[in-house]
């Protein structure tokens, strides 16, 4: 068989459906013994270490949540937005959309929250900054 380079295997996950690209991924991870959550770990361990100093950053508001309220009416859009935002895979990310609302990024920079809010309205959602 011969190697595929990284543009034709992305051209060839172009033609996948959502559906079938999950349970490609469910047999890569299988596969390789690997999983795609483990960026989500360290997203999330991060928070918690800021969570420390939480009562200076209410009264100054330089951290911002970003909320999906809605994905709209292009939700494949909208996911892909979710993921590059955020290093979840894209069960995880679709999972998140289809929770709304639900944080997309907590405790981030002004200027970052409002980068991300543009993005996914951009895409057809509804977004709330907090």
């Amino acid at each position: 068989m011969a190697k595929l380079s990284t543009d034709e295997l992305l051209d060839a996950f172009k033609e996948l459906t959502l559906i079938e690209l999950s349970e490609f991924v469910k047999k890569f991870e299988e596969t390789f013994e690997v999983t795609a959550a483990a960026p989500v770990a360290v997203a999330a361990a991060a928070p918690a270490a800021g969570g420390a100093g939480g009562g200076d950053a209410a009264a100054e508001q330089d951290e911002f949540d970003v909320i999906l309220e809605s994905a709209g009416d292009k939700k494949i859009q909208v996911i892909k937005e979710v993921r590059g935002l955020t290093s979840l895979g894209l069960k995880e990310a679709k999972d998140l959309v289809d929770g709304a609302p639900k944080p997309v990024l907590e405790k981030v920079a002004k200027d970052a929250a409002e980068k991300a809010k543009a993005a996914l309205e951009g895409a057809g959602a509804t977004v709330t900054l907090k």
